[in-house]
């Protein structure tokens, strides 16, 4: 009887052993003695079993950070750092099959649809440790750039991924300078700045415009 787990198995097997998909459902099925029935209760298509992975690792990264004793006390900034680095050190281990499924997709500004389960974890993780860092004030709570964070955020997790798909240093050492760095900068970019205080100065100066007269400066 196929399980999503050996069906899975199978098919990372197949693709990595022939470079591509297999060429139909049926000619996956049988070769794996299984109806295209028993595939089709687990799997819509192969592309979905490739979201599976991908949405997996997510789940158990974010299942394995939250267990530290140390989660608790992490700001918002150090909960990204431990996703980040604890999603690429889980990756080692189904690296050809993650060069295999980047590689293959098309070039362009849009997340391939293989994405879309880690995306939906991805924001979900992120949009609850942003929230909880607006309200302890260690991000800065902006009108309207707030509601992007979550975008920057992903941004830099699929640089970092790419970089990864790329590293050729010793135990990806590149690659954790990569995360340490852009996740740093990225929440620096949230946090309060002289310009935030530009910004209500000039808020302030526009609400309370009659001031000038007051001082004598009207003419």
């Amino acid at each position: 009887m196929a399980t999503t787990a050996s069906i899975q198995k199978a098919y990372i097997d197949y693709v990595l052993t022939e470079g591509e998909q297999p060429k139909s459902v049926y000619v996956f099925a049988k070769k794996n003695k299984m109806s295209e029935d028993e595939f089709y209760r687990h799997f819509g298509s192969f592309d979905a079993i490739e979201q599976h992975v991908w949405g997996d690792i997510a789940k158990k990264t974010i299942t394995e950070i939250k267990t530290q004793e140390v989660w608790a006390q992490y700001s918002a900034r150090e909960r990204a750092l431990s996703f980040f680095y604890s999603f690429f050190e889980l990756l080692k281990s189904s690296r050809s099959f993650a060069v295999y499924s980047v590689k293959k997709q098309p070039k362009g500004f849009t997340t391939p649809a293989i994405f879309n389960e880690l995306k939906a974890t991805f924001d979900e993780f992120a949009d609850q440790i942003l929230k909880e860092g607006i309200e302890s004030t260690e991000l800065s709570d902006r009108k309207f750039f707030s509601k992007r964070y979550i975008d920057a955020l992903w941004v830099q997790f699929g640089f970092v991924l790419h970089f990864w798909i790329n590293d050729n240093s010793t135990g990806f050492e590149k690659t954790d300078e990569a995360i340490e760095k852009g996740v740093n900068v990225t929440f620096d970019l949230f946090q309060r700045s002289p310009i935030d205080n530009l910004f209500e100065y000039g808020k302030f100066l526009a609400q309370n415009s009659g001031l000038k007269e007051t001082m004598g400066f009207g003419n």
